[in-house]
């Protein structure tokens, strides 16, 4: 077998355990074959979480002997959310997977420039062209249901406990969701107006995994920015909460994005 059909089959193959389906475009394609073997990965949280959620998959790279540090995301402004991320690539010592659930995406997207990202994951992520409106983006598509459940307090937002156990958490077991809830991070209204002035996406390799049951982000978004990106891309059953739900392939997608699956 020549090696144009090695990468062909290699391309089309199904990598990841479970019901994850695989969608590859040219550029990922590409991507794969160019992209540079890294050991460590960054993690972001998004809207209504903590570092503390990427848990369950820094366990599974930590076992595949990659070397994981989550970010504790300020929920300010985005801003000061990019600069707390950099912060934390800035102290890796190479090349390293920079990875972004939910809005973290907008964190993914602009701090990915950084000389030390080797390639970018988004996890049912928010993934703007540079200067895009991702609020008018998203407002092209049917409005998920846990937009309604937003309450704020002034300035600071979270979720009801009816719409995070529902919407958000929905694939979990209500113990485990109600422990979530029970301590997830405000947000700041300022953190929601800030738009990127840089698109990661467009110059480093790019792998996404779509949550196909999300009534956080819509699926169909998803899946529209994953392929305006031309990011390797997965399909996974699950809520918004892939990372919790799924481990297993989120880990196996962020380990194949390090250099291939371990």
């Amino acid at each position: 077998m020549n090696k144009s059909m090695l990468m062909s089959r290699r391309a089309f193959s199904v990598l990841l355990a479970g019901s994850a389906a695989s969608l590859i475009s040219r550029r990922g394609m590409a991507a794969m074959g160019a992209a540079t073997k890294a050991r460590n990965v960054v993690l972001v949280h998004g809207l209504f979480a903590d570092g503390s959620c990427w848990t369950e998959v820094i366990a599974r790279l930590q076992a595949a002997g990659l070397n994981a540090t989550a970010v504790q995301n300020p929920l300010t402004t985005l801003p000061e959310a990019v600069d707390s991320a950099q912060r934390v690539l800035a102290r890796q010592d190479g090349p390293t997977v920079l990875v972004g659930h939910s809005f973290s995406g907008m964190i993914v997207t602009e701090a990915g420039v950084h000389p030390n990202v080797s390639a970018l994951v988004y996890v049912a992520a928010r993934a703007p062209d540079a200067g895009e409106d991702y609020t008018a983006l998203a407002k092209t598509y049917p409005t998920p249901p846990a937009t309604a459940g937003i309450v704020f307090d002034g300035d600071e937002g979270r979720l009801s406990e009816e719409a995070f156990l529902r919407d958000f958490a929905g694939d979990l077991p209500e113990a485990k969701a109600k422990v979530l809830y029970a301590v997830q991070e405000p947000f700041q209204k300022a953190l929601l107006t800030g738009k990127t002035t840089q698109a990661a996406w467009r110059s480093r390799p790019s792998y996404y995994a779509v949550s196909t049951e999300d009534r956080t982000i819509n699926p169909d978004l998803q899946r529209f920015m994953a392929k305006r990106m031309e990011a390797r891309t997965i399909e996974v059953k699950a809520s918004h909460l892939a990372l919790i739900s799924h481990p297993d392939e989120i880990a196996g997608l962020i380990a194949e994005a390090a250099g291939g699956a371990r």
